[in-house]
C-alpha cells in the first residue's frame, strides 16, 4: 500500500441518504471506497430497523468493498468534562457527544457490548471503532481490546489494537458556521492537498449534512481529487487490521519533527 487515504462519511440516515449515495457515486468513479461510521442508536432516538433504507445501503455498500465502523451507541455526552475540540490546538472546550472521550474500561465495555448487540440486530458487524467527536478515553481503548475490535481511529491517530502499532494522522473536517462556511472549505483543500503533497497519510471526514450544501460538498471532492493527483491510495480504516503500510515520508527539513498539517495554524 502507498500512503493511504481514508475518506469516512458519517450522518447516513434516512433523511440523508440521497446525498450520501450521491457522495458515493462519486467516489466509484474515482475508485475510492467510503468507511461508514454507524451509530445504532443516534442522538438518544429509538434504534432503526433491519429494514429501513440507510441499513440496507450500508449493507449493500458493504458487498461493494465499503467498511463499517462502529460510531459509539447513542452520542451521549459522558458528563460535564472539558475537553479539547478535534483537531484544535486552543483551550479545552465542552464537547457535546463525545460519548467515549471519558469513560472508564468497564462502562466502556458495556456501551460497546450494547451498541455491538444493537448491530447484529441490523445484520452489521465490525471489527472498527470510530469514537464520536473522534475522542476516546484510555479506559475504551482497553475495553475495544477485550471485545476484540482491530482498529480504533481517534482524531490524531490510527491505531492497530493488536498489534500496538500507531499510524499518527490527524482527521481533515469541515469545521461549524454558516458565515464561515467559505473559509472552512478552503482550508480543507489547502490541509489535505498539504499533507499529500508532503506524503502523509489523509484522513477526511465527511458529514452527511455538508453534502447537502454545494461549496462543502464541492470542496470535500476537490480535496480528495488533490489527494489523488499527489499519489495518495485510497484506502478504508479496515485497511489497518494487520495490514503493511508504510511510512509517511516528512518534510524536507523538518529534521526529526513532524511537519504542522494545520492550514489554520501553520
Amino acid at each position: 500500500m502507498g500512503i493511504p487515504m481514508v475518506v469516512s462519511l458519517s450522518g447516513i440516515g434516512d433523511r440523508s441518504l440521497e446525498h450520501c449515495a450521491e457522495f458515493a457515486a462519486e467516489l466509484d468513479q474515482r475508485r475510492t471506497p467510503l468507511t461508514l461510521l454507524v451509530a445504532p442508536r443516534p442522538s438518544g432516538s429509538a434504534p432503526p430497523g433491519p429494514d429501513r433504507p440507510a441499513v440496507s445501503w450500508v449493507r449493500a455498500r458493504q458487498r461493494r468493498g465499503d467498511a463499517l465502523a462502529l460510531h459509539g451507541f447513542d452520542h451521549a455526552p459522558s458528563g460535564q468534562r472539558m475537553l479539547p475540540r478535534v483537531a484544535s490546538s486552543g483551550p479545552a472546550a465542552a464537547v457535546r457527544g463525545a460519548e467515549f472521550a471519558a469513560l472508564p474500561a468497564h462502562e466502556a465495555g458495556l456501551r460497546l457490548h450494547a451498541a455491538t448487540a444493537a448491530l447484529d440486530r441490523l445484520g452489521l458487524r465490525t471489527e472498527l471503532f470510530v469514537p464520536p467527536r473522534w475522542l476516546s478515553s484510555p479506559g475504551t481503548v482497553t475495553a475495544l481490546r477485550g471485545r476484540d475490535f482491530q482498529v480504533c481511529a481517534d482524531a490524531l491517530a490510527v491505531h492497530e489494537l493488536a498489534t500496538g502499532r500507531v499510524h499518527r494522522a490527524r482527521v481533515h473536517a469541515l469545521g461549524p458556521g454558516a458565515r464561515v462556511e467559505h473559509w472552512w472549505c478552503r482550508a480543507l483543500v489547502l490541509g489535505v492537498g498539504r499533507a499529500a503533497r508532503r506524503g502523509r497519510m489523509v484522513r477526511l471526514a465527511v458529514d452527511s449534512a455538508d453534502l447537502a450544501r454545494p461549496g462543502p460538498r464541492r470542496a470535500v471532492l476537490d480535496s480528495i481529487d488533490l489527494a489523488l493527483h499527489h499519489g495518495a491510495e485510497p484506502a478504508t480504516y479496515e485497511s489497518f487490521a494487520g495490514a503493511v503500510v508504510p511510512r509517511q515520508r516528512r518534510a524536507p527539513g523538518m529534521g526529526g519533527r513532524l511537519p504542522n498539517l494545520d492550514p489554520l495554524s501553520s
